[in-house]
């Protein structure tokens, strides 16, 4: 069960320990940008809470293992190691461990985006098919029911053009292959999305294939859609979407575990579901048999260690190490709330960000502070995402403060994430 440090030592102390031993993984002290005497710092006594709850996931054998990261005025404030990577191996989890990162990728390619908007490369209002023409005409299914009471869908024009702000705030109606009616799903299932080879361009013409859920811009619609922008990147660029990623994000941050397709020596730094995690296990399956295919909303491999280096440039508002990746306007456009009030966009059973949160471009954003409902109480303005896999990252700007929390679950990842966000809230609560 234990980790690489005790749960609890003097906060001093721990703090230049944990310095010390993500230094030696390439995470380094870094400046943030609320003075540590402005904001609550983590209560031990929470701290031990949060330690208490992953050894009894581990040691009830419901989790492999984790790794969990909670960093505050750019110093690691909590770094501890839970279980093994991996129940095959036995292999102890350790801060260099890689997790399959699966929507935990689309923050990273959201910026790539928006790293190309900042240049006047791309603009939120182009058309998808001025770069894709497959996405020029689109159908919308609409469900009705016939005469006799049976259910029906009625294929008509998509009345505007999907932009890229539809893409990257997820309001082009793209779907994926287990959200929304019957209908939606079966055309999925039955467009063999994932047969035989393809690349970017070979996935964005097949999902151009299938109709919109509902009309462009009317719902918030997880789905391909970040797939697709990845695919507008590399066409852009001329590039493939790791090619411009490494060159502008990954290389610079120092994040030389962040990947596609691992090198052979990595493979064995590879997180791994339990075996009976059957959902996962399938999922890694095909997203491992695609090597060729980048996929921009969920094919990324990372480390908790690397992870930091992208969490705290996003805290530092698209900066760091005196190194800017988004302008200031870019990055207060990319984590302001496009689907609230007056946007138009609806929301069903399948909002992922949740209760109290909006959508920037590629973040969850916070617009409500959750002290009279759900979700856990923390402040307006911060930013989260997940992944299927149980990755899950948040980062306050309030509390000049990231957290990461890397493990490999689809079984425990739904129960895990509400315990951990109320835990963080914990943490730092006055």
């Amino acid at each position: 069960m234990g980790g690489i440090f005790p749960a609890i030592i003097a906060p001093t102390a721990r703090r230049v320990a944990l310095a010390v031993a993500l230094a030696a993984y390439g995470v380094n002290a870094i400046g943030g940008g609320a003075s540590a005497n402005d904001v609550p710092a983590p209560r031990a006594d929470k701290l031990k809470v949060l330690t208490d709850y992953f050894d009894q996931e581990v040691s009830s054998g419901k989790l492999p293992g984790a790794v969990v990261l909670i960093q505050q005025h750019g110093s690691p404030v909590y770094l501890k190691c839970f279980g093994v990577r991996d129940v095959a191996t036995g292999q102890p989890m350790t801060p260099d461990t890689i997790f399959a990162l699966h929507s935990m990728t689309k923050p990273i390619t959201s910026v790539a985006a928006m790293m190309l908007i900042d240049e006047g490369r791309l603009s939120l209002d182009d058309p998808v098919a001025k770069y894709i023409p497959a996405f020029a005409n689109m159908k919308v299914g609409l469900e009705k029911t016939d005469a006799h009471g049976i259910p029906d869908v009625e294929f008509v024009p998509a009345n505007r053009q999907i932009t890229i702000m539809d893409l990257l705030r997820h309001t082009s109606e793209i779907s994926y292959d287990y959200i929304g009616g019957p209908w939606v799903m079966k055309a999925y299932k039955a467009a063999h999305l994932f047969d035989g080879h393809f690349d970017n361009k070979e996935f964005a013409e097949r999902i151009a294939k299938l109709p919109l859920a509902r009309q462009p811009g009317t719902l918030w619609r997880y789905g391909h859609s970040t797939d697709v922008l990845g695919g507008v990147i590399e066409i852009i660029t001329g590039e493939t979407l790791y090619q411009f990623e490494k060159r502008r994000i990954l290389d610079p941050l120092g994040m030389v575990h962040t990947k596609f397709v691992l090198d052979d020596d990595e493979r064995a730094l590879m997180a791994e579901a339990l075996p009976s995690d059957t959902i996962l296990i399938d999922g890694e399956r095909e997203r491992r048999a695609h090597p060729e295919w980048q996929s921009g909303g969920g094919g990324l491999v990372s480390t908790a260690v690397d992870y930091a280096r992208f969490a705290q440039m996003i805290l530092n508002g698209g900066e760091l190490d005196g190194k800017r990746y988004l302008s200031p306007a870019a990055f207060k456009d990319m984590t302001t709330d496009h689907i609230g009030p007056g946007s138009g966009v609806d929301r069903d059973y399948f909002y992922f960000p949740g209760d109290g949160f909006g959508f920037g471009y590629g973040f969850a954003v916070r617009t409500d502070p959750g002290f009279a409902k759900p979700p856990p109480p923390g402040p307006i303005g911060e930013l989260k995402w997940d992944g299927g896999s149980g990755t899950y990252f948040g980062v306050d700007p309030k509390l000049d403060m990231f957290y990461i929390l890397m493990e490999q679950t689809q079984n425990e990842r739904g129960k895990i994430r509400v315990a951990f966000k109320q835990m963080i809230a914990d943490v730092f609560a006055p």
